[in-house]
């Protein structure tokens, strides 16, 4: 049998298995869990590394033909959610529902199950990770057998962000709100020079959500994106001038793959995102990177990017600033801290863009900055190992749940030391 091959989104990642397996019910799911040797699971394949690969003679497993389960539950206010369901199709149903999440990525084409695993989140400084609304995780085990791990249960903290390293994630049951509007300003230029902790502070807490871009090119952000709820109250921000036209993170990028902006209301799961859940938001043509720091190295870290921004800018396309609230998830990058994000859209060009990552790590890693798991990275095992003080409680769950290593692979094992 020959292998089969499969490419991520960005195309710079090609995953090869023994098969590509694509079960139709949760007994099947069991058995093929069961009978394989070494396996992992492909999502929606927004990662742009290795964590999917599954290794010689592994299979990978797809969920995209299983049952599409929404089952929301308006008097507890949750929602189960199947393992291969998107956060488009997800937000679409709870909204029908007069339900919302706290909060989406900006991308609402990914995977739920495969977003919370890899630490993903939106922005706000009250607002978690994405695996901060899980309240149930069910999953397939090593032997084929079904396991509920629910909040309470002292292996909840592992269970979440577990990198696709405890079992196949069959669905989870995530917490929701009262469906609420969201309006989305965007302003242009807001300096560097002069920005002190107390106006950043002020500047990330100015609205539900809020993110900074800039290219690098210049000290500053060439845009700030506020998006207010409703409910709360609007802002004064006079830090920087409004946009006179719809815009993109990226320069150059046409402003109809974004969410409305100009201050124009609407429901949360059509404003939170930055691109729309009907449109392709780019062709893939990049890499991406992201790190998270503790929140009280923001301005230090910035003026510390700027300091290399002559490295960085020549193959950026855009950096993105967020703020992200501590979570209780052992492999979160957000775990136990407070933190801002700093989000890299490189070009596509591993070999120019990888000496880049190197140097941008190096110059991050002073402030203790924890790479996203689903991003391109080079940071060595033992400095990983080192950020993540419940590493050897994940390593323990791991080896109850999968003691032959069936899900663990080169990525998995580089992460746990192993």
């Amino acid at each position: 049998m020959s292998d089969v091959t499969v490419t991520n989104w960005a195309g710079n990642i090609t995953y090869t298995a023994e098969e590509l397996l694509r079960p139709r019910s949760p007994r099947a799911l069991g058995a093929l869990v069961a009978g394989s040797a070494r396996l992992r699971v492909l999502g929606s394949g927004h990662s742009f590394n290795e964590i999917a690969q599954p290794g010689a003679g592994g299979v990978l497993l797809s969920l995209a033909d299983l049952p599409s389960v929404v089952d929301v539950d308006t008097a507890a206010r949750t929602v189960r959610v199947g393992g291969g369901v998107r956060y488009a199709e997800l937000a679409r149903r709870v909204h029908a529902r007069g339900l919302a999440l706290p909060n989406l990525a900006s991308l609402p084409h990914i995977s739920v199950a495969g977003s919370v695993a890899t630490g993903t989140h939106g922005s706000g400084v009250g607002n978690g990770s994405l695996a901060s609304a899980v309240r149930e995780v069910e999953l397939i085990t090593a032997d084929g057998s079904a396991l509920t791990i629910a909040r309470g249960d002292g292996r909840f903290g592992g269970a979440v962000t577990s990198l696709g390293a405890l079992g196949v994630v069959t669905s989870l049951t995530l917490g929701l709100e009262p469906a609420y509007e969201v309006e989305q300003h965007v302003f242009t230029e807001m300096p560097l020079a002069g920005l002190d902790t107390a106006t950043f502070e002020a500047v990330m807490a100015s609205a539900y959500s809020v993110s900074l871009f800039t290219d690098w090119r210049a000290p500053g952000f060439r845009q700030v994106w506020l998006k207010r709820r409703t409910d709360q109250p609007l802002p004064e921000f006079p830090y920087a001038e409004p946009a006179l036209d719809r815009m993109h993170p990226v320069p150059g990028m046409p402003a109809v793959n974004c969410t409305e902006q100009s201050g124009v209301p609407g429901p949360w799961h059509e404003r939170l995102p930055h691109f729309r859940a009907d449109f392709v938001p780019s062709s893939g043509a990049e890499l991406q990177s992201e790190y998270l720091m503790p929140r009280e190295h923001a301005l230090a870290a910035l003026h510390a990017m700027d300091a290399i921004r002559e490295v960085v800018a020549p193959v950026l396309q855009t950096c993105e600033i967020r703020t992200v609230a501590a979570d209780a998830q052992w492999l979160s990058p957000s775990y136990g801290r407070d933190t801002v994000a700093a989000h890299f859209t490189w070009v596509e060009d591993t070999a120019a863009v990888l000496p880049v990552v190197r140097e941008l790590e190096r110059t991050l890693a002073p402030f203790a900055a924890r790479p996203h798991w689903g991003k391109v990275f080079t940071t060595p095992s033992a400095e990983l190992r080192a950020l993540y003080p419940r590493l050897d409680d994940f390593r323990s769950l791991a080896r109850a749940l999968d003691p032959e290593g069936k899900f663990g692979n080169g990525f998995v094992r580089g992460v746990l030391g192993e």
